[in-house]
């Protein structure tokens, strides 16, 4: 289904533009926004614009955006389109079909280096942080709590480590079967931090080797990972198809609502508020339209703002938005599990994580250098990038697709229009694109994104150095 904006508010907006002299006193919400927001910036290039997104939570910044009229404040007209996978929607932002779109982090990295199909594609706006788990099957869970020890409660200690799924993969390889799990895109997040769970835990995912023709991801694997559309993951589980998968809200916990399976573990406690999803759009769009470009941005630095204000105290109203048919369109309470600070893991056993989904805070908005660096290095530890690079190259690739400017523009913007308060931001002045070191890893490792090659190095399972398959 197709979420068209109203052009209402036209007309008036391009009056106070068009003519200093006119005054217009009975101007209300929306129109003196939208008549603020072009003042500094220009009017946007194109109005009327169509963006794509999958039927996950993580679209919510679309969502708000869309229904509390923030677009609108900005002079656009959006229409908002589900598409069937991550691959149409990439292509179809790439032949220009979509104005931009909710993208995998690491989309718009894979398109420019040429990994799938090329094409260059920027990100000025990171959409969440967080907000995906690992689901395993009833069968492999009974099989997998054997190795998990109790806490005084008798509830599985978390965070779980793989290496309680390990005897379990090496049971199915004495009898002569695959262990196969679910993720969602070659160059997903999904598929990165199910490949850092499974590698931390002593169980080798697999290497891709391009430059041979071989895309599978499986060479050398001891558990067997495969593309399957977000949606289609409870499914697909329940067939027998596979025995686990990594995805986004709402479909690990649609699998404990049907009683088909268990989350072991969110990203959250693989990666503390890790970088999930972004808005992306082709180079050549972002220079054809530079001001619909920043105002897109503004509008949904507003929604997510929205999302997380007030500690959560809109998430409610947002859960009751996206399990509509035209956005995510999943049961209110399914959704609800997750977006309201909670996860549920076996049956009963729901535990607080107010930031399993974080759109705002921790300047979750901002696109670091450094995040699109540490999606880099995962390329390259698993062989999607089959040769080894040099530091500098990681960062040129990281300025050629994060552009931090934009999004500054857009922040400067909102301040200046009064919306929001220059303490909501990074510190522009000081602010490098760099987190600082991070250790909250699973396995412990610090990453710095300044040091690439170091961090590969420092892995017991993956290419480094001039490893190739």
């Amino acid at each position: 289904m197709k979420l068209r904006s109203k052009k209402t508010l036209l007309p008036l907006v391009k009056l106070l533009l068009v003519s200093k002299k006119v005054t217009v006193s009975l101007l209300i919400g929306s129109a003196i926004l939208s008549a603020s927001a072009q003042a500094e910036l220009g009017y946007p290039e194109k109005e009327e614009l169509t963006f794509g997104f999958i039927k996950l939570t993580d679209m919510a910044p679309f969502a708000i955006a869309y229904e509390k009229g923030y677009f609108e404040d900005e002079g656009l007209y959006v229409t908002l389109e589900a598409q069937a996978n991550w691959k149409v929607l990439l292509d179809r932002v790439i032949d220009g079909q979509l104005d931009g779109a909710h993208m995998l982090a690491g989309q718009p990295l894979g398109a420019t280096i040429g990994y799938g199909t090329k094409a260059h594609i920027i990100t000025a706006f990171s959409m969440d942080l967080n907000g995906n788990g690992i689901t395993v099957s009833n069968d492999v869970w009974a099989q997998m709590k054997k190795n998990i020890p109790n806490d005084v409660d008798g509830k599985p200690i978390h965070p779980i480590s793989a290496s309680a799924l390990k005897p379990v993969i090496e049971s199915y390889k004495e009898k002569g079967k695959r262990f196969n799990m679910g993720m969602v895109f070659p160059v997903s997040t999904h598929n990165y931090e199910l490949r850092y769970w499974l590698a931390a835990g002593g169980i080798n995912p697999g290497y891709y080797s391009p430059k041979n023709g071989d895309i599978s991801g499986q060479i050398n694997a001891d558990a067997y990972l495969s593309v399957t559309p977000p949606p289609q993951m409870p499914a697909t589980m329940e067939a027998g198809t596979i025995s686990g998968y990594c995805v986004g809200e709402p479909w690990n916990q649609q699998a404990v609502f049907k009683g088909i399976g268990v989350p072991v573990i969110t990203d959250y406690e693989i990666w503390k508020n890790n970088p999930e999803k972004v808005f992306g759009v082709s180079s050549e769009w972002a220079k054809k339209y530079p001001n619909t470009h920043i105002h897109v941005v503004k509008a949904l630095i507003r929604a997510s703002k929205w999302l997380d204000e007030n500690n959560n105290a809109n998430r409610p109203e947002a859960v009751n938005i996206l399990a509509r048919s035209e956005y995510v369109g999943a049961d209110e309470k399914v959704i609800a599990n997750s977006m309201t600070g909670t996860f549920e893991y076996e049956k009963g056993d729901k535990r607080e994580i107010p930031d399993f989904n974080v759109f705002f805070r921790h300047n979750a908005t901002y696109p670091y250098y450094s995040d699109a660096i540490w999606y880099l290095t995962q390329m390259r530890r698993w062989g999607q990038i089959p040769e080894a690079k040099s530091d500098d190259w990681y960062m040129k690739t990281a300025k050629e697709v994060y552009r931090p400017d934009i999004y500054q523009k857009a922040a400067e913007s909102l301040i200046e229009d009064g919306i929001m308060a220059a303490s909501e931001f990074p510190d522009f002045a000081k602010e490098d694109g760099f987190k600082a070191p991070q250790s909250e890893f699973i396995d412990g490792v610090t990453y710095d994104g300044k040091q690439p090659n170091a961090y590969l190095n420092s892995f017991k399972i993956g290419l480094k150095g001039g490893d190739q398959i």
